[in-house]
């Protein structure tokens, strides 16, 4: 049991790690790449997807999420004891959970209407409406789900870094001076 308290900080700090990389990455592609790739659908989709033909945020974005899904749960399981911790982490992963599950039921659908099935299938008119909606509600969903996160995550393990040094210092306390150190 005692290794596995030992394992709650640094969890802790990997999983802070994740949601400070996917937050970083949410903010570059909503104030960087975003407004090239919705500038003037459906030309700049389609440019969009001659550009991201090798890589994309698909490539990216649902294995990194679904490691702070993971990271988050075992931090929460391994700080559970820790009442100021937990909450902050539970924060965390619930931020993260609703973001995947908006991504998943909200935006991978506009995803497909704009970059797999294109004017193809669908209207210049159309491909706009999306772009607009999609581009509008990522700021109000996955701007805000990340952004919390974030905080969250980082009050978690500034609080957990503080209870344990908190915990050490109390514990040196209680430690019975030697001879030699009475010197």
């Amino acid at each position: 049991m005692h290794a596995l308290r030992r394992l709650a900080l640094p969890v802790l700090v990997v999983h802070l790690w994740v949601t400070m990389t996917l937050f970083g990455a949410i903010v570059l592609e909503t104030f960087m790449v975003y407004p090239n790739v919705f500038a003037d659908p459906p030309a700049s989709l389609e440019l969009t997807m001659e550009f991201l033909a090798v890589s994309g945020p698909s490539d990216f974005f649902p294995p990194l999420g679904f490691a702070a899904w993971v990271l988050g749960a075992a931090a929460l399981v391994l700080n559970w004891r820790l009442p100021a911790v937990r909450w902050w982490v539970l924060l965390s992963l619930a931020m993260f959970v609703a973001e995947g599950v908006v991504s998943m039921l909200y935006f991978w659908p506009r995803n497909d209407i704009m970059f797999v099935e294109g004017t193809a299938v669908h209207s210049a008119e159309h491909l706009r409406q999306v772009a607009a909606e999609f581009a509008t509600w990522h700021g109000r969903s996955r701007m805000v789900f990340n952004t919390v996160a974030a905080v969250a995550a980082f009050t978690a393990c500034a609080t957990a870094y503080r209870h344990r040094i908190l915990a050490s210092a109390a514990a040196g306390e209680r430690r019975p001076q030697t001879s030699s150190a009475r010197a």
